[in-house]
């Protein structure tokens, strides 16, 4: 379908933007987005690519999307990159190869593949677009990992490509990483982002930043909620890059890179994200907050201040008792370190706070 009749897809309702809103019975989607050559964008962000698709704060999306993984192999097609590693050609998604064929890669884009962008018909540059993650489903059962010469945490560990594709045994929620090792899977979207601040240049994939992008962090698998800052009229949400599972670190430079579908509700905050700068996160069990910079040191700073910040501004305390606490009983740690960019974030537990503000997650 052309991105020009997507325009006019979904108009569903409407919704109040409330921190109440609640999460829909069974997770139903109110509109659903494929991922097709029409709907994705290949390696980067933008404020003026037309949206994929228009909900209401409220509303409840199911997105497919596709991993790069076995498609950015120069001059390989999907279907022969997965033959020479054991996946018949009617395991591979018909969405990778038409992608493959049909979608154009600009010159300085990154390796991911992004559905969207959504546009929220409420938001405004000042908001807060609030992201609950309902439901994370894998579309095919494998992913890759890849490793290379000059990438990752040693560049220097290995003279030549190591791609390695990874069966997954669904039924019992493991990656058979060989036939002695076997890790449990924790799907989640590498890739979560907001049109950045920039109204028009095409902005690399690869790198975080404000606007959320290739955060790789883990902690955002299904039951967890990103918030993220508004630039731009309609936030213009994207995601990909969906990983089956990662370690923190992610220090080879790729997880597991696997093909997922997530459900999502969007909910807009009118004025909320006026004093953010960086994402925060949260789930069932805790509060999270963020730092990024290109060096390692200055993005613990960063989300080291962000959580003497939350805490100060959002549970009351003293600088001087927020500086306390976050030493005390706040976890650092570094979600990914191979991206330019580097992100570190600080996980604050609920359970040390008497009260808290109701959680959408019931468990």
């Amino acid at each position: 379908m052309p991105r020009s009749m997507l325009l006019a897809v979904v108009m569903l309702g409407s919704a109040c933007a409330a921190s109440a809103q609640p999460a829909p019975p069974d997770n139903k989607p109110d509109a659903t987005l494929r991922s097709t050559p029409e709907t994705v964008v290949w390696g980067y962000f933008a404020a003026d690519i037309p949206p994929a698709l228009r909900i209401k704060s409220g509303q409840t999306v199911r997105i497919d999307t596709v991993s790069h993984g076995g498609l950015n192999v120069p001059g390989v097609d999907p279907v022969t990159y997965f033959g020479r590693n054991g996946i018949a050609a009617e395991e591979v998604l018909k969405d990778a190869i038409d992608i493959y064929q049909k979608v154009n890669r600009p010159r300085g884009a990154s390796a991911h593949i992004l559905t969207g962008p959504i546009y929220i018909e409420e938001a405004q540059p000042g908001d807060m677009l609030e992201v609950r993650i309902l439901a994370l489903e894998h579309r095919v059962p494998y992913g890759v990992n890849n490793s290379n010469r000059g990438t990752g945490v040693l560049p220097e560990l290995l003279s030549e490509p190591a791609r390695k594709v990874i069966r997954f045994d669904t039924a019992r929620n493991v990656a058979l990483f060989s036939s002695d090792i076997e890790v449990p899977l924790q799907p989640f979207m590498g890739i979560m982002a907001v049109a950045p601040t920039r109204e028009s240049w095409m902005i690399s994939s690869r790198p975080p930043w404000r606007w959320g992008g290739n955060m790789d962090f883990n902690k955002l698998t299904a039951g967890a909620t990103l918030y993220l800052p508004v630039f731009h009229n309609g936030a213009q949400f994207f995601t990909g890059d969906s990983h089956a599972v990662q370690g923190d670190g992610e220090i080879n430079g790729t997880a597991i890179v696997a093909s997922l579908t997530g459900t999502f509700q969007f909910i807009v905050h009118k004025g909320a994200g006026k004093d953010m700068f960086w994402p925060r996160a949260e789930d069932a069990n805790y509060y999270y907050s963020m730092g990024m910079d290109l060096d390692l040191d200055v993005a613990m700073k960063h989300a080291s201040q962000e959580t003497v910040n939350f805490l100060r501004d959002k549970k009351g305390l003293s600088t001087a008792d927020a500086y306390s606490l976050a030493s005390i009983a706040v976890d650092f740690r570094i979600a990914e370190v191979v991206d330019a960019v580097q992100l570190v974030y600080g996980a604050i537990p609920k359970k040390i706070f008497k009260t808290n503000p109701e959680y959408w997650l019931r468990k």
